[in-house]
């Protein structure tokens, strides 16, 4: 649906928002500028007016699509019906990593992705402040900063290397698991922006992240990325992970389907009753 040119020429729509929305914010902000959706949660004006222009901009591009954009959903959640409709769906995270955009940390990146009927067509990475991008083409391959991207070669423990958000923000009762994790020998992380991580695991500087929350703008463009990088995702049950929703939680991103089994396999064993 989406050719190599047309892939470039969103990218360009991407740098060109950021230029415009979010860079002369960045360590500018203004108190005025930010407020909370909710605890740890903050939303800038950099945020909105990005997915404002990106939904003008993409729609434009691709005539009939719709948007499905963090701040949109948070508005109304009702936005999120668009996943399971017939028009092509631009699901977009204006600034994936607020809270260090807002701390003055240029680590957070824009992520947009291009869905039909469910299935992830194509998908940018923008980090402007480090200088990465990320694109994927489904079928065509994935690139990091203009290299094609590769995960990395099948690993385990010891050292095999895992990043996951802090524990607090795993699901109840699966506190246990994040401790299993290292105790089974694995070299295990926390992640302050999961785009980034996910540039990360497609040009193979890790070998597995344990996502636990499943918002489809946060994970969209990195799972295209890394599936075309050679990588595998499987939800708790093993299942593929779905858009729209409704997905066992933690899910597994990794380099290979043993990875994935393996991390799988010791959040489902140190979670089970009596373990």
């Amino acid at each position: 649906m989406i050719s190599l040119a047309e892939l470039a020429e969103v990218e360009n729509v991407i740098r060109s928002v950021n230029e415009k929305a979010v860079l002369p914010r960045f360590r500018s902000l203004r108190d005025s500028e930010v407020a909370m959706k909710g605890p740890m949660d903050p939303v800038t004006v950099a945020d909105r007016e990005a997915e404002d222009l990106l939904r003008e901009w993409l729609t434009a591009f691709l005539p009939g699509s719709v948007v499905v954009g963090e701040e949109a959903v948070s508005e109304d959640p009702s936005v999120l019906h668009a996943l399971t409709g017939s028009a092509p769906v631009w699901v977009i995270d204006p600034i994936d990593g607020t809270r260090n955009f807002v701390a003055g940390s240029g680590r957070f990146s824009t992520l947009v992705s291009l869905s039909v009927d469910g299935v992830l067509q194509a998908s940018w990475s923008y980090a402007p402040v480090l200088g990465r991008i990320g694109t994927a083409l489904a079928g065509r391959g994935a690139w990091v900063d203009g290299e094609p991207a590769r995960v990395a070669p099948p690993a385990g423990p010891p050292g095999l290397p895992l990043t996951t958000s802090h524990p607090a923000w795993w699901p109840a009762g699966y506190g246990r698991s994040f401790d299993a994790l290292t105790a089974a020998g694995l070299d295990v992380r926390y992640f302050d922006a999961c785009g980034i991580e996910y540039l990360d695991l497609a040009i193979g500087k890790r070998s597995a992240m344990v996502l636990t929350w499943e918002h489809c703008w946060d994970h969209a463009a990195g799972l295209l990325l890394v599936a075309e990088a050679g990588g595998h995702v499987a939800t708790l049950d093993g299942s593929p992970m779905r858009l729209a929703g409704g997905n066992a939680l933690p899910f597994v991103a990794s380099a290979d389907p043993a990875t994935t089994e393996l991390v799988r396999s010791i959040i489902v064993e140190s979670a089970a009753p009596g373990s």
